[in-house]
């Protein structure tokens, strides 16, 4: 089984051929392909860690979407301010093809 490390939004990611995940938002239309760089590369016992790169892993993006909505509240002692509100993050979801 073929898995390779990416790095997208500020996050890295394992990745395997035709997995999904979701990422931070990227600017592309449904099913635009995609390439991301690889930081590692694993096919069984074969490693190869790439100075900076060790690759290309080729994907395609799904959809876009917004995430579930998280509430956050922030709290002033002393005075009880209390202030709630939402948040919903943008993203991608993206199949990885060919690694």
């Amino acid at each position: 089984m073929k898995l390779a490390v990416i790095k997208t939004g500020g996050k890295q990611y394992v990745v395997a051929e035709k997995a999904r995940l979701r990422i931070e938002k990227l600017d592309v239309a449904d099913g635009a392909a995609v390439e991301f760089d690889a930081l590692l590369v694993a096919d069984g016992d074969k490693v190869e860690i790439g100075t900076p790169l060790a690759g290309k892993v080729q994907g395609k993006a799904v959809r876009q979407g917004r995430a579930a909505k998280v509430i956050g509240v922030k709290f002033k002692r002393k005075t009880r301010e209390k202030k709630k509100f939402g948040h919903r993050q943008n993203y991608t979801e993206v199949e990885i093809t060919k690694i």
